[in-house]
């Protein structure tokens, strides 16, 4: 197991992507500050300044093409041959996904409190009362903490999708459609009106999560679900997605 995080740390450092992710990252962090404007000062510290869709935009790539490439080029048959269990390449390959979410979560934090410091929203109290009858440093630190769970459920995901379909493309479609579009099914399902108590609880709603939380008076009148309630879905749904992701994976003929 040691090994195979190991040489996946390995092909992450050797990957050009890898090292212009932070510059991605801020640079989107500041187009969102100049696209919301002043007016959304407390809800952009409170996001660190939209961070959760753009590292849900960055996992995706990264979390697909984990094995969509090597499938593609066959590298996983070399991978597969190191490796003593197929249950070994999988879970290393989860374990540095979610390694990256945390970093590019604590990055997001660091460069929120930069741009803050340096121009945007520098007149707002970091104490200052804002949603939850907490300080905004406190609504920031729980964003954060949240949304690790949604991008759990992505990675969960797109693990899953890679593992059914080897075209690295479609699976980078397919999964932001979910992520971008999952909010609009769930929603055109629950305005049937009809067997809401259940479908309210179908995985496309769980996507919602981290936006309830820093809204959650427009989102919890479309999700029909309490912020305790998405969190506890997000997780079921992250470990269905994720033992179904490998068993397929488990299954597959090389």
């Amino acid at each position: 197991m040691i090994h195979s995080i190991k040489q996946e740390f390995y092909k992450q450092e050797h990957k050009k992507i890898t090292w212009f992710v932070p510059v991605i990252l801020l640079v989107l962090m500041i187009m969102a500050a100049y696209t919301l404007g002043y007016g959304e000062s407390k809800r952009l510290l409170m996001t660190c300044y939209d961070a959760p869709d753009w590292i849900m935009f960055i996992l995706v790539i990264s979390g697909a093409t984990m094995f969509s490439m090597e499938f593609q080029n066959n590298a996983i048959l070399t991978i597969l041959y190191k490796a003593s269990k197929k249950w070994d390449i999988y879970l290393a390959k989860y374990i540095v996904v979610i390694i990256d979410d945390c970093f590019l979560h604590v990055l997001a934090i660091i460069f929120t409190i930069f741009l803050k410091t340096v121009t945007f929203g520098a007149t707002i109290s970091w104490t200052a009362v804002y949603e939850y009858q907490q300080p905004i440093w406190l609504n920031m630190i729980n964003t954060m903490l949240i949304d690790l769970l949604t991008t759990m459920l992505i990675i969960s995901l797109v693990f899953l999708l890679s593992c059914l379909i080897a075209n690295n493309a479609v699976v980078i479609t397919v999964s932001f459609l979910v992520v971008f579009l999952g909010q609009v099914v769930s929603d055109n399902l629950l305005n049937l009106g009809k067997f809401v108590s259940v479908l309210k609880w179908n995985p496309l709603n769980m996507v919602s999560l981290t936006r309830q939380y820093y809204n959650f008076a427009m989102y919890y009148s479309t999700t029909h679900l309490a912020n305790i309630q998405l969190m506890l879905g997000t997780l079921i749904y992250s470990l269905i997605f994720f033992i179904l992701g490998y068993l397929i994976f488990r299954k597959r003929k090389f």
